[in-house]
């Protein structure tokens, strides 16, 4: 199913793959910002910041509402969603690949360590 989204998920992993845009997403968890409120941490332009904002709007990540004569943006976590389902195809395989080495390394240290001894008691010897 996921697979099928494949156009959608280019788009969301490329409006993930510049810091800045990600940094303007986890400032949207927080609650909605307007333009100049997500340009503001960067020595960025408000036309910059609007151009980082339009690709996010394009992966669906954000909504923009204009009110009067500002616009203001809030976080849409649902392509990130997808995105995490995707991942977490390959969270299995290495969550599966790391639980057979941990088994391998367990196997080996049970074949170096030498078998414990029970305490003897005074008088076993003789």
């Amino acid at each position: 199913m996921v697979e099928l989204q494949t156009s959608r998920l280019d788009t969301v992993f490329h409006a993930l793959g510049d810091s800045t845009r990600r940094r303007m997403l986890r400032d949207l968890a927080e609650g909605e910002r307007t333009v100049s409120q997500l340009a503001e941490p960067f020595a960025i332009s408000l036309a910059a910041a609007s151009k980082h904002i339009k690709v996010l709007e394009h992966a669906g990540l954000l909504r923009r509402d204009v009110r009067g004569r500002t616009h203001v943006c809030r976080l849409d976590p649902g392509p990130l969603a997808t995105a995490h389902q995707w991942l977490g195809i390959y969270e299995r395989f290495w969550t599966e690949r790391l639980d057979v080495l941990e088994r391998l390394l367990r196997e080996e240290d049970a074949k170096k360590s030498p078998p414990k001894k029970s305490p003897t008691t005074k008088g076993d010897d003789e």
